[in-house]
């Protein structure tokens, strides 16, 4: 492709999708753009899904993002309701027999939930609009819920049940601290603190053998012979990228599209990629990277749009993902995964079991800051964010958690 798309094509018409969409007309970009979606609503906000949608809070037109109205006044042709089901060189082949082409294809397409072997169809997942509902009006009839997975989507719906009401709440976690991938061993302890103190039961370190036939409630049987039974269930282990209509392409996608960057899809010209379906290749490993945060999509719809039209990359930003659990708002600036476990305490006594509100820890790797985390200190948090940018040093960062009373 030279110069400018006349048709740029979106897969995916969650945010990441329609973000690229406003980025390429706020860059200027005058040619067509089709944005195709398999979900018959109109590009909406996830996070809410397992919060405010899940309680009740608010109704689905509190997270519409744009309506069909405004779609069509940025110039963008949605086609809601199909599935892409196969890809060939400027063309996307729909669900409905038809094909949209194109001289520039966006890969959006994001996860879908993952299930475990035997899963029963009454077992709840939460990825799609439809599944807060289905499992709010769930919620609504039961006593007990029975919760697989204690990260971040587990630790929420339980936070939701608690607030609902619901007096009997199990967790089971395979690992032995839930939410280790994102915050690391000891942010995760806190989050396993915080999810036991505020009323679930929580069981780390066990596996599920079997679903167990208990008609309309749900039943498991671990690993040691006991059962836990529940009026509900939710199956909360993460998600698969969305790309099983690649298949032909000879890709190997089980992890991810492989990118650049820029999100330029490495075995497929004129296709770019972002979000939780794309591996971008990561500056401080030169090695592929998905981060599957709300704010990564958006971020990366820049990158793609600017790219796409061949202007200058946007400003680099900081990685930050968030969740509210338990009256708590749990964030990380920066990336967790780097600081090779060494943790250190800034502010609050959480991690030396404390109060866990006010907690604030940094992540370094090379004596260089790479993350902080916080329970509950989003003022303290929002202070750090150019000292991850900068990579500031040990001592930097010590003076700094000084001068705000750390």
């Amino acid at each position: 492709m030279t110069g400018q798309p006349e048709h740029v094509l979106i897969v995916g018409a969650g945010l990441g999708g329609l973000r690229t969409a406003e980025h390429l007309r706020s860059a200027g970009y005058q040619g067509r753009i089709s944005l195709v979606g398999d979900e018959p609503h109109a590009p909406y906000d996830r996070p809410p899904l397992s919060k405010q949608v899940l309680t009740g809070d608010w109704e689905p037109d509190r997270i519409v993002l744009s309506t069909l109205d405004a779609l069509d006044d940025l110039g963008v042709r949605a086609h809601l309701g199909l599935r892409a089901v196969g890809i060939a060189p400027g063309e996307i082949a729909l669900s409905d027999g038809a094909s949209l082409h194109a001289d520039a294809i966006v890969i959006a397409t994001g996860m879908e939930a993952r299930t475990l072997p035997g899963q029963p169809p009454h077992v709840h997942t939460l990825r799609t609009l439809d599944d807060s509902l289905a499992l709010r009006e769930r919620l609504r009839r039961s006593r007990s819920l029975l919760i697989v997975g204690g990260g971040f989507i587990g630790a929420e719906v339980a936070s939701a049940a608690v607030t609902l009401g619901i007096p009997d709440i199990t967790v089971l976690e395979a690992m032995q601290v839930p939410a280790a991938r994102a915050l690391g061993t000891e942010l995760g302890t806190l989050a396993a603190r915080l999810l036991s103190e505020s009323g679930p039961k929580l069981r780390t370190g066990v596996t599920i053998t079997r679903f167990l036939d208990a008609g309309e409630r749900v039943a498991v049987e671990l690993a040691d012979g006991t059962t836990v039974e529940a009026d509900a269930g939710v199956v909360g282990i993460g998600g698969t990228p969305r790309l099983d209509w690649l298949d032909g392409t000879g890709l190997d996608v089980t992890r991810g599209l492989i990118c650049s960057p820029s999100g330029r899809v490495q075995g497929l010209d004129g296709v770019w990629a972002l979000g939780d379906v794309a591996l971008w290749e990561d500056p401080h490993t030169g090695g592929p990277h998905r981060c599957e945060h709300w704010t990564n999509a958006g971020d990366q719809a820049v990158v793609v749009a600017r790219d796409i039209l061949d202007a200058a990359p946007p400003q680099t930003t900081v990685p930050y993902f968030w969740s509210d659990q338990f009256g708590l708002k749990i964030q990380l600036i920066g990336r967790a995964e780097l600081g090779e476990g060494e943790i250190l305490p800034l502010h609050g006594e959480g991690l030396k079991g404390g109060q866990i509100r006010g907690t604030v820890a940094a992540y370094f790797a090379n004596d260089r800051l790479v993350a902080v985390g916080g329970f509950g200190a989003a003022r303290l948090i929002a202070r750090y964010r150019p000292l991850v940018a900068d990579g500031a040093d040990r001592a930097t960062v010590l003076a700094t958690a000084a001068k705000l009373g750390g």
